[in-house]
């Protein structure tokens, strides 16, 4: 079966317009909060991991993120960029990566497995407020 994807039309009349996340990239820390309905009642769950794919297909743009669970066990999840169940997403730290896409995580274990931190000059990061600002 496939996937419903949707217009840019459709989102409009859906109600769901620009969404205003923080930028995030492949090998980010994010913290996706996702609205969980269990019958009567709603509530918030957040789901924190790394950002390891990034489709941006318009309407129907998806990113896929990976945590590591209890007992070692991985979870991937992959998220409708322009969901209504979504929040809010919150950028943890910045991963320094040279791929688009980092399905080689999967096949690791431990140390290997950790994305490096992108540590990021006075100077950059006030070049980066700059630019988000315009």
């Amino acid at each position: 079966m496939k996937a419903k994807k949707f217009t840019k039309e459709t989102i409009n009349q859906l109600g769901m317009y620009e969404r205003n996340f923080a930028e995030f990239n492949s090998g980010d820390t994010i913290i996706i909060s996702q609205r969980i309905k269990e019958g009567e009642k709603e509530r918030i769950q957040t789901f924190q991991g790394d950002v390891i794919s990034i489709n941006m297909n318009g309407s129907s743009s998806t990113f896929t993120v990976r945590k590591i669970g209890a007992n070692s066990v991985s979870v991937e999840r992959i998220f409708p960029y322009y969901s209504p169940l979504i929040e809010s997403i919150k950028l943890v730290r910045q991963g320094k990566v040279r791929r688009a896409k980092l399905y080689y995580v999967r096949d690791r274990l431990g140390k290997s497995a950790r994305i490096e931190e992108r540590i990021l000059t006075k100077e950059q990061k006030e070049q980066q407020r700059a630019d988000n600002a315009q």
